[in-house]
């Protein structure tokens, strides 16, 4: 046995939550030891722009901004959960990184 470190960020956090808790799901289902998910801090960035037209006159601002929600997991897994978890159907706006680390 090894261990997994498994992060997931997204823009959507509804869809995030579902992945993580399949993952989640299928480390118990498999009898594996699993710590997570883990929220991290989210990660907010703001884009003030000038809303068109520039005349003359007062400025008007549009405030455009982004969140990105993280997960983190980890797994004390073997080759045969290994393999089920690549097998998870990942969406578009869902990002994932699996690492494997020292013990």
């Amino acid at each position: 046995m090894f261990k997994i470190r498994i992060w997931l960020w997204s823009t959507n956090v509804q869809s995030l939550n579902d992945i993580a808790f399949q993952i989640k799901d299928l480390a118990e289902k498999s009898g594996v030891k699993v710590k997570g998910p883990v929220p991290l801090p989210t990660t907010r960035f703001e884009m003030p722009v000038f809303k068109l037209p520039h005349g003359e006159g007062s400025k008007y601002w549009e405030h455009w901004d982004m969140r990105v929600h993280k997960r983190l997991i980890d797994i004390e897994a073997d080759e045969r959960v290994l393999r089920k978890l690549m097998r998870i159907q990942v969406p578009q706006d869902v990002y994932i990184e699996i690492k494997q680390i020292s013990r």
